[in-house]
């Protein structure tokens, strides 16, 4: 690791506006000399000095000429994309997704795998065989990446380099998996809960850009939640922020604890199934229950009537305490927003007078992935400076 220069040393000031001209470029886009003194305050001779020391350290390039009035025409510069490459991960337990990006964030590999593992070690070997794919359909290899972040669902606990809360995953609540995880990816990476990620690509690409307070509820075969506030997101004290799977719907009785949450075990998709038989319905996902309601079919719409009031009690509780300005329903129950509006809203006016702005996802099945993306780019970028321009001064 670099040796950090001393405050007010001329090699510090040097960093120092570096990493001003960088992100100037990296938030208005590319820009001439002038236009870049003029944005940050730093003088012509200062900032041309700047250009030139990211550029021979390959974090800016030239991306041509522009005339604006008399005289010589100017070079425009541009962050180079191709300083570093970042993989993303989604683990779900129907599919995994892989996708490598550059540090301007955009996908330049990409592929879905079947999720068809049934133990953790297969699936260890499976998220390893994805990420090798798509980093090898991008022409690099793992050791190449500048950062990786995972998403799965549970609660990640470094102390012991375990995920709890995720029993939709066999064997994945393992102690020592995230160790395991690291070894078989040789490659440092970040891991995070799936319904965090999604909260972070709506943010950024989705339904919940500019709103500094909201959250994401995801429903789909569990139940998460993503929370974000103050334009950061929230974990709480030990990463379980939004674990709403396990909100006590209908108090439960004395004994163990069951292993799924009491919400999710009433809300998530094997509930949806467990209602329709109960109307007498025979379809095996509830993914064919709503499409039934589609058709008009009454004993899928009371399924989906059941479901809405459900989710309506997530949504006024969450509320009440957090007070979200938005509130993002995806996953896929959650993305029958169509179906599920009238009856949510209906329940949440006989249940609360707090009544924040229900929205679809934005990005769908892609928001957990996207949110991957853009935490490793975050990393990545401070990683790469570290490594070119901050050890070269």
């Amino acid at each position: 690791m670099p040796k950090a220069p001393g405050v007010g040393t001329p090699a510090s000031m040097r960093e120092l506006n570096q990493r001003a001209v960088l992100e100037r470029l990296r938030a208005g886009g590319a820009a001439t000399r002038p236009r870049i003194a003029a944005d940050t305050g730093l003088s012509k001779p200062t900032v041309g000095q700047a250009l030139l020391d990211l550029e021979q350290h390959g974090l800016v390039r030239t991306a041509g000429r522009t005339v604006a009035g008399p005289g010589r025409a100017a070079v425009v510069y541009e962050v180079n994309p191709a300083a570093g490459y970042v993989l993303g991960v989604d683990i779900g337990r129907g599919l995994i997704r892989a996708a490598v990006a550059d540090l301007s964030g955009d996908v330049v590999a990409r592929l879905d795998r079947p999720n068809k593992a049934r133990s953790s070690s297969a699936l260890l070997r499976t998220v390893r065989d994805c990420a090798e794919e798509a980093v090898g359909a991008a022409r690099l290899r793992l050791p190449e990446l500048v950062a990786t972040v995972v998403g799965t669902p549970g609660v990640p606990d470094p102390s012991s380099a375990t995920l709890h809360q995720a029993p939709n995953l066999p064997g994945w609540e393992r102690t020592g998996l995230l160790n395991e995880l690291r070894l078989v990816m040789g490659t440092d990476l970040i891991v995070e809960n799936d319904a965090n990620l999604a909260a972070i690509g709506e943010h950024e690409a989705g339904a919940a850009r500019g709103v500094d307070v909201f959250v994401c509820l995801t429903v789909g075969t569990g139940i998460g939640m993503g929370i974000v506030v103050n334009g950061s997101l929230f974990r709480g004290a030990h990463g379980a922020a939004g674990e709403v799977g396990y909100l006590p719907y209908g108090w439960p009785p004395p004994g163990t604890p069951p292993r799924q949450g009491r919400l999710e075990s009433a809300a998530a998709a094997d509930s949806v199934v467990a209602l329709a038989a109960e109307q007498g319905l025979s379809v095996p996902t509830a993914k064919e229950v709503f499409e039934l309601a589609r058709e008009g079919d009454q004993r899928a719409l009371r399924v989906v009537e059941e479901e809405a009031e459900r989710l309506a009690f997530v949504v006024s509780s969450v509320t009440a305490v957090i007070d979200p300005a938005l509130v993002v329903l995806g996953g896929g129950i959650g993305k029958n927003i169509d179906l599920l509006a009238e009856p949510l809203n209906r329940a949440l006016a006989n249940a609360t007078p707090l009544r924040p702005e229900i929205v679809p996802s934005q990005l769908g099945e892609e928001a957990a992935l996207t949110g991957a993306i853009t935490i490793a780019v975050r990393t990545a970028r401070d990683v790469v400076f570290d490594r070119r321009a901050a050890g070269g001064n």
